[in-house]
């Protein structure tokens, strides 16, 4: 009888263990191991190791073990007191503007308390100096029912914005909505320099009165996903195809800058027939990707490309403008390039060439001075 006892604790306390140590994520459409460790700040060998049996394709609405490196008591009551001890313990959605409201102090002061969140930034489990010591009771269900909660907006000078990547969001579209450049973007951001995954988590540093046009007219996030889900990362309405011309609303100066910085970095990247990708581009691949980029949509072939926008005088080429060309002697057009500046009548132009692949060329070439056909506009 006392050795039954024995074995029916024993199981007892691995099962509170477990509990204690491992936390439970369902998961979402997008999600894999590396974004799901980003999100809990951790490795993704951590999660693999907590889930052997675990697929390498994780099937949508499973549930995967998560390591808790700071166990935490299970929370069974409906109302928890967040201890007044001056440390409050990181829970799961938290963020700084909401703890900064529980405990009445600002986001300046918690930063200042706890220099590490500048660089690595919350992380669940994790326990931070509060400069409070008064106890603050927290309910449960009203955490949970409670509204979606606005970008961080600090009391003054530059504040920091989270935003969590959306499905079809691109870095330019989310750089236009804060005001900033894609490589600011991306300085502030190292991570996504290679790529933009969905569910990471993007930090913003902006200055308070743009944080707080944003906040005037920002809809939350729960809502739009809910009300308009094709729509998510769309920049708001900036590029309308109008007679087959893209009208730009905003700073077109600034688009026109950031679509030749796209392009030029392509430079060397070899002549592939039909690419699209830096494995190798075509001269219209070039054009479609560089736009594509920025959620303008061209058409896939030069010589339809050669169709959209309205056609200028070589004399009156600007930069971002499309120039055509007519090569080895063909009746119809069957090149392009992007203009990337004009000036005493030589046009310069980025474009895939069969024999060089991504470069910049001039129309002071013999080659394309005679092969010269076109420029279309295709931002005004």
């Amino acid at each position: 009888m006392v050795f039954r006892l024995i074995i029916v604790l024993f199981f007892f306390s691995v099962g509170v263990f477990s509990q204690e140590k491992f936390t439970k994520h369902k998961v979402s459409k997008g999600e894999n191991l590396t974004v799901i460790a980003k999100k809990y700040g951790l490795k993704a060998k951590d999660i693999k190791d907590a889930n052997p049996d675990a697929p390498k394709i994780l099937k949508l609405n499973s549930i995967l073990l998560i390591p808790n490196k700071d166990a935490k008591p299970a929370q069974n009551t409906s109302e928890s007191v967040v201890n007044n001890s001056g440390f409050h313990e990181v829970l799961q959605k938290e963020t700084l503007w909401g703890i900064s409201k529980k405990y009445n102090v600002s986001v300046d002061d918690l930063k200042k308390a706890n220099p590490t969140l500048e660089t690595e930034g919350l992380k669940i489990g994790q326990k931070i100096v509060v400069p409070s010591n008064n106890p603050v009771a927290v309910s449960e269900n009203t955490v949970k029912n409670s509204e979606p909660e606005k970008p961080e907006i600090a009391s003054s000078g530059d504040v920091e914005i989270v935003v969590e990547v959306q499905p079809k969001e691109t870095k330019y579209a989310i750089a236009k909505k804060y005001g900033i450049t894609v490589k600011e973007l991306e300085r502030q951001n190292p991570f996504i320099k290679g790529k933009l995954p969905v569910g990471y988590v993007l930090k913003i540093k902006i200055t308070k009165e743009k944080a707080d046009a944003i906040n005037a007219i920002s809809t939350p996030q729960s809502q739009i996903n809910e009300t308009a889900p094709s729509q998510t990362g769309i920049a708001e309405n900036s590029v309308i195809k109008k007679d087959t011309t893209f009208v730009y609303n905003g700073n077109s100066s600034e688009l026109i800058e950031q679509l030749i910085l796209n392009a030029t970095e392509n430079i060397g990247t070899r002549y592939r027939s039909g690419g699209t990708t830096k494995a190798g581009f075509d001269c219209s691949g070039l054009m479609f990707c560089t736009f594509g980029n920025f959620d303008i949509k061209l058409p896939r072939s030069s010589i339809e490309q050669s169709r959209i926008g309205t056609k200028v005088a070589s004399a009156e080429a600007q930069k971002g403008d499309l120039i055509f060309f007519k090569t080895n002697g063909r009746k119809h057009i069957n090149h392009v390039g992007m203009v990337v500046e004009n000036i005493d009548g030589e046009i310069r132009f980025v474009h895939s060439s069969t024999h060089g692949g991504v470069m910049i060329s001039s129309t002071k070439e013999p080659y394309y001075q005679r092969s010269f056909s076109q420029v279309n506009r295709i931002l005004q």
